[in-house]
């Protein structure tokens, strides 16, 4: 393989996805630079700027005239960080967030029309294909936070997340199948009935697989989400993926106007715990219980999202 062999393909891909003419092919008065800024941020709905640009390996100038439109059309607000007063906490809007959801949609569809050129038997060897381009040009480094991407479910993924809480609490925890049995009555209660604009199932994808879920549905209490399903692959684990599942689910309930986030969990769970109470969960009761082949003790979480404390 030579250099030119690489850049003929770079230039091949580039044309393919459209990537020079991108606000064309998206019908969308953005590039496709500024694009991936909206995406990071919908996937990422508090993030410092620093961070931002870090992630996306973006000149500082470049980025600040993104944001300035950003702020402009009213799709971002910034205020000053948590962490920093001198760093800059960028958030999407309502309108923000109603973009972003319009142009993954967009390019959801130019990519499934792309793939709708390719016979199905020919996919597995193009999806095999692309995963080697990746491992071979990461220059065998190990996965990278940036690396992984959140995502919707796609085809198998509900199924995948039912097999992989099934395995991964019996292997660590001992669980038996009436875990199982209530993992595929959650998924199957989302797939059957759900409101797409007041609940979600988030997906953390890496090197092109599954390795991590979460969920966000309607509770019975009034302006009440619950957060179920949260799990993070072992191999994955160190990279905030948790962080990050917890962080949307957050930004997403609060953006359409839930007061109260609930979860339900045991207290042999430390390490989901831990990311419960970073992002402000509160301990509102718990409760022995025998369940799953184990006796174990129950614990309800609050999270109010009113910014009003308590």
């Amino acid at each position: 393989m030579t250099v030119q062999d690489v850049r003929a393909f770079n230039r091949f891909y580039t044309n393919v996805i459209g990537a020079l003419d991108y606000s064309r092919r998206l019908y969308a008065p953005y590039t496709l630079t500024e694009s991936r800024v909206l995406y990071e941020l919908a996937h990422s709905p508090r993030t410092d700027a620093a961070d931002l640009r870090t992630a996306l390996s973006l000149d500082a100038g470049y980025l600040s005239r993104i944001l300035n439109r950003f702020e402009q059309d009213g799709l971002i607000e910034r205020t000053a960080s948590d962490r920093d007063p001198r760093r800059r906490r960028v958030a999407l809007t309502s309108r923000g967030r109603e973009t972003a959801a319009l142009l993954a949609e967009r390019a959801d569809e130019s990519v499934g029309a792309l793939l709708a050129t390719v016979p199905s038997a020919d996919r597995p060897r193009l999806s095999e294909a692309m995963r080697t381009v990746r491992t071979l040009l990461s220059d065998g480094r190990p996965p990278r936070r940036e690396d992984v991407l959140l995502r919707e479910p796609g085809p198998g993924d509900l199924g995948w997340i039912v097999a992989r809480n099934a395995a991964l609490y019996a292997a660590e925890y001992g669980f038996n199948a009436d875990y199982e049995a209530l993992v595929a009555r959650i998924v199957a209660d989302f797939a059957e009935d759900h409101d797409p604009h007041l609940e979600r199932v988030w997906i953390a994808e890496l090197d092109g697989r599954p390795v991590g879920c979460v969920m966000c549905v309607r509770d019975d209490a009034p302006a009440t989400a619950r957060l179920r399903l949260l799990l993070v692959e072992p191999e994955a684990r160190g990279l905030g993926i948790g962080d990050r599942l917890v962080s949307a689910v957050v930004g997403f309930a609060r953006g359409v106007g839930y007061r109260d986030l609930v979860l339900w969990t045991n207290d042999v769970l430390t390490a989901a715990r831990r990311v419960y109470q970073r992002h402000g969960f509160v301990l509102a009761a718990e409760k022995p219980h025998r369940s799953f082949g184990k006796d174990l003790n129950g614990q309800d979480w609050r999270l109010d999202l009113t910014g009003t404390g308590g």
